[in-house]
């Protein structure tokens, strides 16, 4: 409970703030720090299946603005990230991982070691694979039906489960960014109204990578606030079973 009242006033102060201070700029230690915090936030299998790009020239930032719909976060934003799926690497970041796995193995390895080679080197190969024919997606479904029939079982499935499962992860690491910022004294506004074909065009990104989010950050102004923080009552959302 140390850290219990000071998380609080973080939550508290992080606001969608919609337009920034133009005379006050954001220290790169501070989107530094930021970043590396998202970094640590929890992710699917610790596949990482995400990149994040940071708009930090003031040629860039103005490309971004009508990419961004002339929003104003855009317009006045300090600095921007880009919060980026990339479903595409799960057979570099599967690798990563059974290759740290390995590193630790000396003599016979112990049966957690033994799982984590199985999980990486079968399991997410089988979970994140797809063919032009959806055999691999049959597979899966088929595995989950019958291995569910008896007990609880992971209900695997195709592209659409994996992209979710990827914008998950990222969407964690975007809040961490956002807490982070706020816990260092400055605002942010993520922003879902962007034309994700241009924002990839500019970032020179594969057809298979996908914009999580983007996120503007800044010094916030009151008329960045619009109107007091209300949320619907949390009976309506909030549930003891």
């Amino acid at each position: 409970m140390i850290y219990s009242s000071e998380f609080q006033q973080i939550v508290e102060f992080r606001r969608s703030n919609r337009k920034f201070d133009p005379q006050v700029e954001v220290p790169s230690e501070v989107i530094t720090k930021s970043l590396e915090r998202a970094v640590l936030s929890p992710n699917s299998s610790n596949m990482q299946l995400w990149e994040f790009y940071w708009i930090h020239s003031p040629e860039m930032l103005q490309k971004f603005v009508p990419v961004c719909m002339n929003q104003q976060a855009a317009k006045t934003a300090k600095e921007m990230v880009v919060f980026v799926t990339r479903k595409d690497k799960w057979r570099d970041r599967a690798k990563w991982n059974l290759s740290r796995i390995k590193e630790t193995i000396q003599g016979e390895p112990t049966e957690i070691q033994k799982k984590g080679l199985l999980y990486y080197g079968k399991i997410m190969p089988l979970l994140y694979m797809n063919d032009f024919l959806g055999v691999t997606t049959f597979v899966r479904c088929t595995i989950s039906f019958f291995a569910g029939l008896t007990r609880p079982f992971f209900r695997a499935g195709g592209s659409t489960q994996q992209r979710i499962m990827v914008h998950k992860s990222c969407a964690l690491a975007a809040q961490t960014f956002m807490l982070s910022i706020a816990a260092e004294g400055f605002h942010s506004c993520p922003m879902e109204g962007f034309d994700e074909m241009r924002v990839k065009r500019l970032l020179k990104l594969p057809s298979s990578a996908e914009i999580n989010m983007i996120i503007s950050v800044g010094k916030g102004t009151e008329a960045g606030i619009w109107g007091p923080r209300f949320r619907v009552p949390n009976k309506e959302v909030i549930f003891k079973v």
